[in-house]
């Protein structure tokens, strides 16, 4: 049975969720920390993944029930009278996408700390995208948050080549039939060749962007901190500034507005083709909607024939990758016919982006990152309403002359919708 402490914090101060065990251990801990009071204690909204999540032995604690519940980045804050638990709670914590931010230790709270227990804790954040050990369906890097660096508050994004053994194991469970020798060259080049060529585009993609992009789209996209080159100068380690998805909320015609003005730029201003819009690449951030991944990133000049092995691989990516398998898919059944979005089938071109994001706006809490950022109604006049904008976008009434050819064309659809009117060509 749980020991209450004694509570003298103010209640105004602390998150509504804290246990009343950990509430007086909580207000020591975090009552002056400024990411807590940015995050955690109630102001931002709490649908979806928490930023932060307070736990004693009394609730869900392990590490496998808290990862799915917190947002990347997010805390878990463990509160026990038992010392000998919180400790070996901690190292599993610390094995499973988890970095100790503090603790464990103890302390005494109460209005008179002697004769107060001992409270024993950790506030442990999530730093990986997935637990260690688990795959996704993508076949990509590792990346995780680390601490700040040069004085900033706020933690960095590291995204590095993954280990040789890694991306055996991966490919042994994928291809469990392909010699062992072809797969261990298969990922030898994976690590040597493939991935550092990608990362060091995407490396030189965001420091494009960052020249050539106005305040404030700058700071839609990721920011470039620093680089770890292999002795053939190819990037095997980025850091990134972290893009936290963190609002404030807003109404799915205003995430379709922005997302449209972000591709409009990036398009037009900064001549860069993103390829990858999937919705996980979206975030929502204090400066507004942002896009994050550049790794499959082409200048709209760049001739990718003139690199054997960059043509070979984007060849690949264009037969391959989800958002060109959906257009092949939805270009024979019927569902686009524009003839601007056909252009884009298994090619490296400005339409793709656009058929993505208009397909995107209709499915905002397909992320649960961004599900509690986004007010959505699946039956509500906005969604009929970017509905409509969509099947005009991939079945225009004359497939030969579509009304929407490209990023600026669908903002214009958006903002016609924002200010209630019918969409129609623009005069």
């Amino acid at each position: 049975m749980a020991v209450q402490s004694v509570d003298f914090a103010p209640s105004g101060h602390l998150s509504p969720w804290v246990p009343p065990l950990a509430r007086s251990l909580v207000w020591r801990l975090l009552s002056d920390d400024w990411e807590y009071q940015q995050y955690g204690n109630g102001r931002v909204p709490q649908r979806g993944p928490k930023h932060y999540l307070f736990a004693t032995p009394d609730e869900p604690h392990e590490p496998e029930d808290v990862f799915p519940r917190l947002r990347w980045g997010g805390q878990l804050v463990f509160v026990s009278l038992d010392g000998r638990h919180t400790r070996d709670l901690a190292r599993r914590y610390a094995a499973q996408g988890f970095a100790l931010e503090a603790g464990p230790a103890h302390l005494r709270c109460g209005r008179l700390p002697f004769f107060s227990p001992r409270l024993h804790y950790f506030v442990a954040r999530k730093v990986r995208l997935v637990p260690p050990g688990q795959d996704t369906e993508r076949f990509t890097y590792d990346v995780q948050l680390e601490p700040p660096v040069d004085g900033s508050r706020r933690s960095v994004v590291c995204k590095s080549v993954p280990e040789f053994e890694s991306v055996l194991t991966r490919l042994r469970r994928r291809f469990p039939n392909v010699a062992p020798a072809l797969l261990e060259r298969r990922a030898r080049k994976f690590v040597e060749r493939i991935f550092p060529t990608f990362l060091t585009r995407e490396a030189g993609t965001l420091m494009l962007l960052q020249d050539s992009l106005p305040s404030p789209y700058c700071l839609r996209v990721p920011r470039v901190i620093d680089v770890e080159r292999d002795a053939h100068g190819l990037v095997r380690r980025l850091r990134m500034n972290w893009l936290r998805n963190s609002g404030p909320a807003m109404t799915q015609l205003e995430f379709a507005r922005q997302g449209a003005d972000l591709l409009r730029v990036i398009h037009d201003v900064g001549h860069i083709i993103h390829l990858d819009l999937r919705l996980d690449n979206f975030v929502i951030t204090e400066d507004g909607v942002g896009f994050v991944d550049f790794g499959s990133a082409v200048r709209d000049d760049e001739d990718l024939s003139r690199n054997p092995l960059l043509g070979t691989l984007f060849e690949d990516l264009m037969r391959t990758s989800q958002i060109q398998r959906m257009l092949e898919r939805m270009t024979a059944s019927g569902a686009v016919t524009s003839e601007i979005l056909k252009r884009g089938c298994h090619k490296v071109d400005k339409a793709v982006d656009c058929f993505f994001l208009a397909v995107q706006f209709n499915s905002p809490h397909a992320n649960s990152e961004l599900a509690g950022l986004i007010e959505y109604d699946p039956r509500g006049e906005e969604a009929r309403a970017l509905m409509n904008l969509t099947r005009l976008v991939l079945r225009p009434p004359d497939p030969a002359r579509p009304i929407f050819r490209c990023a600026r064309d669908i903002l214009a659809g958006v903002e016609r919708l924002q200010l209630g009117l019918e969409l129609s060509p623009a005069p």
